[in-house]
């Protein structure tokens, strides 16, 4: 799919009675939510779109704040609010079960409502998201190792707000050449997409905000942590091992605190394995679907 027909094609659906939010929809079959990360946006899965769709009812949302979805300036943004816009969607397009995909902040979105679909579970409560499977790209999953690149901890400072205004197309190409694998480099191409999702509605003003979500990672630590412990659903990571952010060292903790750890490492691949190496997300998250 174009770039272009990703947003013509797209669906809306309104948050709290007024708030536009996009997302993406294709296939039959079981229900695979797809939970995209920062500061990008669902487009960052269609490199593994089609071939997903053909096995799967795909649902892709942008997060409020992101993408096409509205951006207020005005506004909490937090992981929990994300979780609700989730099951808000879900809730709109009448699903309960589902599989879910995820990357990045989309990881630490699914932790939470990991910990409230094992809440429920303890409660037997039957209503709300019932994760049948997860499979997580690089994220944040732990606080102690996530290692923040020098803008994201400057956009968390007080002083995060003066920044915005200089979070151009040249700062980004900086920070995703940093992040991505040596031999796997976005093209200029897809900077000018990851770029142009950013500056929509002028998304940039929001950084700042936005950017919390490590503060909630730190706030929310033993939830989040407790709920990959104790998953009712099986859990594979799929993780660029070269990522300075959450490679291998993440997977290595993971390994500690998480029983019978099921991970699949991408060797020199960077923090966006499923634009990086689709083939191989897309091998290794079927495999595990198997």
């Amino acid at each position: 799919m174009q770039f272009s027909t990703w947003k013509q094609t797209g669906k809306y659906f309104t948050y709290k009675e007024k708030h536009s939010i996009f997302y993406q929809e294709a296939g039959t079959g079981e229900v695979l939510i797809l939970l995209h990360g920062f500061p990008t946006a669902s487009w960052d899965w269609h490199k593994i779109w089609q071939p997903l769709s053909e096995k799967y009812r795909l649902i892709a949302p942008d997060f409020i704040g992101f993408g096409y979805s509205d951006k207020p300036q005005k506004y909490n943004y937090s992981i929990h609010d994300q979780a609700d816009l989730i099951e808000a969607l879900a809730a709109h397009l009448e699903l309960q079960k589902v599989h879910i995909l995820a990357h990045d902040y989309g990881d630490t979105v699914l932790q939470e409502l990991l910990a409230r679909d094992i809440d429920r579970r303890k409660a037997n409560i039957s209503t709300g998201l019932q994760l049948q499977s997860i499979v997580l790209l690089n994220g944040g999953l732990f606080p102690e190792t996530h290692l923040a690149r020098p803008i994201q901890k400057a956009l968390l400072s007080p002083f995060g707000f003066m920044l915005t205004p200089f979070l151009s197309k040249k700062m980004l190409r900086k920070t995703f050449h940093q992040i991505f694998g040596k031999e796997t480099p976005p093209s200029e191409k897809e900077m000018d997409e990851f770029y142009t999702l950013m500056d929509f509605k002028k998304g940039q003003r929001i950084f700042h905000k936005l950017i919390h979500y490590m503060t909630n990672r730190i706030q929310h630590r033993e939830r989040w942590v407790a709920a990959l412990q104790n998953s009712p659903a099986p859990i594979r990571i799929i993780d660029g091992a070269a990522d300075p952010i959450s490679g291998e060292h993440m997977t290595k903790r993971y390994t500690e605190l998480v029983e019978n750890a099921d991970i699949v490492l991408l060797k020199e691949i960077g923090h966006y394995p499923q634009t990086e190496a689709p083939e191989r997300v897309l091998v290794a998250y079927l495999e595990f679907r198997k």
